[in-house]
């Protein structure tokens, strides 16, 4: 599976170098990295990622971007790719109506489940989603000497459908596939633990439907890549189809890919 880069503020920053890829090949470390937002980094992490990193791809809203904006990493290059709008993740000019539509998800674990798989299922049928994530797939082809990094917010979503692309590009079992994506889990548990702390004084909230309901928004689940995948299916006809005609990797493009990413 990827394996966690140790970094002081940024707890799920990983590794795909070691995956096991077509004909049993591994993936070359230190080339391809998954994150959550960087904003969080300290000096040294900072520093960090600047010898390992030769460009940041941003999968984050405008909104988010100005919120936690990235620190700058000298001589790294910046892409701003969002895959979501304001609108499509729920987010609307009626503050009153967002933050009640917010609250409803923190109480109701079904309610937040819903939501979830919603999500899901609208970033693997979306052609503007498509049409991103076929731009960071243009940016992978790119010959250059260190990691592409891409990220979202927490990691697990939009920056987890870009690590199931890639690694369905690069031969990845679909076993592995869904391991991968579920360690997210094992990565954020301490960070997830404090942020249920938080918003349970925050809101009062302190039942346990209310914990499970945010358990089910900030963490991965099973049911999440795989309404992703049956989203793909009714929509593409599959992900074969998607990679070929919606993202348009052609088999040299994959050949390509390969032949970058893998030892």
């Amino acid at each position: 599976m990827s394996e966690r880069i140790q970094l002081n503020g940024l707890n799920n920053t990983r590794d795909l170098g070691g995956m096991t890829g077509a004909e049993g090949r591994k993936v070359r470390r230190g080339r391809l990295i998954r994150s959550g937002h960087l904003f969080y980094a300290d000096e040294a992490d900072r520093a960090k990622l600047t010898d390992l990193v030769g460009v940041v791809v941003d999968f984050r809203t405008d909104r988010e971007v100005k919120e936690k904006p990235d620190p700058v990493l000298p001589g790294v290059e910046a892409v701003h790719l969002p895959i979501l709008t304001e609108q499509t993740v729920g987010i609307s000019r009626e503050e009153e109506s967002d933050r009640h539509a917010g609250i409803r998800m923190m109480k109701e674990p079904e309610t937040a489940r819903a939501h979830m798989c919603n999500m899901y299922r609208m970033i693997g049928s979306s052609e503007f989603c498509a049409s991103q994530y076929a731009r960071f797939v243009k940016l992978l082809l790119e010959e250059r000497e260190k990691a592409v990094l891409w990220h979202c917010t927490a990691g697990k979503d939009r920056a987890g459908f870009g690590s199931v692309i890639v690694e369905e590009l690069l031969g990845v079992s679909r076993e592995d596939i869904y391991e991968d994506y579920l360690m997210t889990n094992v990565h954020l548990k301490e960070e997830i633990d404090n942020l249920l702390g938080e918003l349970q004084k925050m809101m009062n909230l302190s039942d346990p439907a209310s914990e499970m309901a945010m358990r089910v928004l900030f963490g991965a689940e099973k049911e999440y890549l795989d309404t992703l995948y049956q989203a793909i299916d009714d929509t593409f006809g599959g992900m074969e189809t998607y990679l070929r005609d919606v993202l348009q990797v052609l088999d040299e493009d994959r050949d390509r890919l390969r032949s970058m990413y893998l030892e």
